[in-house]
């Protein structure tokens, strides 16, 4: 019996594109994990809570699941969420260079060992997470971590060694952790009230009422002129792709490189 296909040219070109269709690549799915070796960079993924005596410290995890709001803001054209935006790039890129330099410095104490060949002290049982984050800059934040978590290591080492004393290897661990605490604070000042440059303009720009709470914002920001260097694209996606940010730790850190800043808060 023949194929009706033939009688039938546009069913014939359907089933001709979907065997196409079917031979395209499908979606891309990939992982990113976090590690770290150092009780101080642990306390940076997940903060602290308020108590009776200390107040809660937003770490990576915090810092993360507010950011997705903002991060959707910008893309629904709140110029405040531009704004936060451009502030939490700035923040990221000073304090990564700041741990930065401090690691080039210890990295040079290293180098003065003459005739010891020595490596930075590793933890046997790194604390290692799975990340699925919203947004590029929460995995900037992971980066910072990352670096953070380099420079103690190297610090601790150095101390070890005798190349550093308590004291100085002690304020380069809590100076660098102070940095990265204050970078995922940038957020703490948002607001999500649900604005767009439409409505602002009806008020003639900065709203009094939203001023109060988050201060004007530049006039190149409020236009939309200037924005942050990444930045999402002005669409509307599902609102179960604004998923929440996901943390999956793999294993402990309870024999890691002991802590020499235990007491502070990191």
């Amino acid at each position: 019996m023949k194929s009706d296909q033939s009688h039938h040219p546009e069913k014939a070109e359907k089933v001709k594109k979907s065997k196409l269709n079917d031979d395209s690549p499908g979606a891309l799915h990939g992982q990113t994990w976090l590690t770290v070796q150092t009780h101080q960079a642990q306390q940076l993924i997940h903060g602290r809570n308020k108590s009776k005596d200390k107040p809660a410290i937003i770490g990576l995890v915090g810092f993360a699941d507010r950011l997705r709001v903002i991060w959707q803001a910008a893309r629904d054209d709140d110029p405040y969420g531009d704004w936060w935006l451009i502030k939490i790039h700035a923040a990221l890129e000073q304090n990564r260079q700041y741990i930065s330099q401090c690691q080039e410095a210890v990295d040079k104490l290293l180098l003065q060992t003459q005739g010891l060949e020595v490596s930075v002290a590793v933890s046997q049982r790194p604390y290692r997470l799975q990340l699925q984050f919203a947004n590029p800059y929460a995995y900037q934040g992971a980066q910072m971590i990352a670096e953070f978590d380099q420079l103690v290591r190297t610090l601790l080492t150095c101390r070890h060694i005798g190349q550093l004393n308590d004291v100085p290897a002690t304020s380069g661990i809590s100076n660098s952790a102070r940095r990265v605490r204050a970078t995922f604070s940038v957020i703490q000042g948002y607001r999500a009230l649900g604005l767009d440059r439409k409505s602002l303009k009806k008020t003639g720009g900065n709203d009094p009422h939203v001023s109060k709470l988050m201060r004007n914002i530049p006039e190149d920001v409020l236009s939309g002129k200037r924005r942050a260097p990444i930045s999402p694209r002005k669409i509307h996606f599902p609102k179960q792709n604004n998923r929440p940010t996901k943390l999956n730790s793999q294993t402990s850190l309870s024999d890691a490189t002991p802590s020499v800043d235990e007491n502070h808060d990191t």
